[in-house]
């Protein structure tokens, strides 16, 4: 049992893309990479076989808020942590469940304790704390916890902003203080990782990537951004921020994106992302490749009998036709959903593996930079 170690392999010569390796007790993880959501501790409409066959993800997300509402704390604890409980084997990374709170505007309020919200299943109350979270993820059993943040919306004024991280800065030392001060849950180590905040103003992203760096966690991530700001002004903020981020420690930018949105965040210098993007757009049709992008609902594709996406390693990418996946999707049939999504996980993990493979030869900025133009076609 050790704690998370992270190491940089090859950096790319024309941008701050890197390529490296994260090693966990229940595995190796190669950066960069996308975590698929998990949120109640399944991927929807996704078997975990097919994660780890088709989809060959490294490592995936559990949901807190939603895991600690259901199915609780007991269950998950007595089957032994999400692990045995949902039969993944590989690495797992759980939230803090502080952007489920955020989302949650109308029903949850923010104090110096923590979050009162109410349960979105049955309207019961509930007070999440920086200490009451790191033991709900303790019991979950991540191998990776988030700290407890308050995530600011988009286009918060200053002082709102400058007050949210303060905020979260104070939940930080506490969540510090409590994960120092419990044990690991199940006979692996769990690690902590503290998140950037500050809105889309350099000087609080400066200050809070100072004072986060100063814990010497295993890794950082960045928060509060893809939440309503634009696209241009995300990326700033994302280069300030890794900027300003140990270059020995991996970077997690939460919640981010679109596969170019990713790409080009990986040439400022994250390591890890993750989006429900891939499965929610696929169930309403919307299918990415390596082509660009394609409506399957629409009729072009009706005896389109071609492969999804030959490029992609995924059996499902490479067996069902356009014209078949269409069908399921008109007659309403679930497979469909299956399908959509599986290959929607699989393109996003090819991509970043393909994109770790450019930066291995030097070459990630050119490929990046066709890459993008392609993938933003709508076919």
């Amino acid at each position: 049992m050790a704690r998370l170690a992270f190491s940089v392999e090859h950096r790319d010569t024309s941008s701050k893309a890197r390529a490296g390796t994260i090693i966990t007790d229940h595995g190796v993880i190669r950066t960069p990479i996308f975590m698929p959501v998990g949120t109640v501790g399944s991927v929807k409409a996704v078997t975990q076989q097919q994660l780890m066959d088709d989809v060959q993800a490294q490592i995936i997300l559990g949901n807190t808020y939603h895991l600690y509402l259901r199915p609780g704390l007991e269950v998950l604890e007595e089957a032994g942590g999400l692990h045995k409980f949902n039969g993944w084997s590989k690495p797992i990374l759980t939230d803090s469940g502080g952007y489920q709170v955020f989302s949650l505007s109308g029903t949850r309020k923010i104090k110096e304790e923590g979050v009162q919200f109410q349960s979105h299943i049955d309207g019961s109350k509930h007070l999440f704390t920086p200490e009451s979270v790191m033991d709900v993820q303790r019991v979950i059993g991540g191998d990776i916890m988030m700290a407890f943040d308050e995530c600011p919306p988009g286009g918060s004024e200053y002082e709102y902003a400058r007050k949210s991280m303060e905020l979260t800065h104070r939940w930080l030392d506490r969540c510090v203080k409590r994960f120092s001060e419990t044990t690991d849950k199940y006979g692996y180590t769990q690690n902590l990782f503290p998140i950037v905040q500050g809105g889309t103003y350099k000087d609080l992203r400066k200050q809070s990537c100072e004072y986060i760096s100063s814990k010497d966690a295993p890794g950082n991530a960045i928060g509060g951004l893809s939440v309503g700001e634009p696209e241009d002004v995300m990326y700033e903020i994302c280069s300030w921020s890794c900027e300003h981020l140990p270059a020995d420690k991996p970077r997690y930018l939460m919640g981010v994106g679109t596969p170019w949105n990713i790409l080009e965040c990986i040439s400022l210098g994250v390591d890890m992302f993750d989006c429900v993007m891939p499965t929610r757009n696929g169930r309403n049709a919307m299918l990415f490749t390596s082509n660009g992008v394609i409506n399957i609902d629409n009729k072009k594709w009706e005896k389109d009998f071609s492969p999804i996406d030959a490029e992609l390693d995924c059996v499902v990418s490479r067996f069902y036709s356009k014209a078949y996946l269409r069908h399921l999707m008109k007659a309403k049939e679930i497979l469909g959903l299956t399908i959509a999504s599986v290959h929607n996980l699989a393109f996003y993990c090819w991509l970043v593996k393909k994109a770790g493979e450019e930066i291995r030869r030097n070459n990630f900025d050119n490929w990046k930079k066709e890459m993008v133009v392609k993938l933003k076609q709508k076919l």
